[in-house]
């Protein structure tokens, strides 16, 4: 279809500029690099093995180096990370768990979490309570 329709602007000398407006790109399905004689490329897109020995897997931080001409860094000991690293993870108090307990005991951080918690749901509310009127 598209070749008619290039073949007849052929014909009728049409500037260029018209024919980059109205004119359709289209590209083949298998995008010229298929061999002769396979269908798709269901083997060619399968994850590849690594190459990498076991060694190197457990002794550094493959696939993190940035810099060009840097290397991988060196996993170190537990003792080398600082200590706030290893609570990033841990769970920490919802909102309805933190209005339950008496405000006066809560450590700094539980209160600053409680603040910030509690200030973002009086938004939410405030918006939601504008929005219907």
């Amino acid at each position: 279809m598209s070749v008619n329709y290039f073949r007849a602007l052929r014909t009728n000398l049409i500037p260029k500029e018209v024919v980059g407006v109205g004119g359709c790109r289209t590209f083949s399905a298998g995008g010229g690099k298929t061999k002769k004689g396979s269908k798709g490329g269901g083997a060619a897109d399968a994850p590849k093995e690594s190459t990498l020995s076991k060694e190197v897997k457990s002794t550094t931080v493959v696939g993190c180096n940035i810099l060009k001409d840097g290397v991988d860094p060196k996993i170190l000991p537990d003792s080398e990370y600082p200590d706030w690293l290893f609570h990033l993870l841990d769970k920490r108090p919802a909102l309805s768990e933190l209005r339950r307990k008496d405000l006066e005991t809560l450590p700094y951080e539980d209160l600053k979490r409680f603040v910030k918690l509690d200030n973002r749901a009086r938004i939410k509310e405030n918006n939601s309570m504008k929005a219907k009127n």
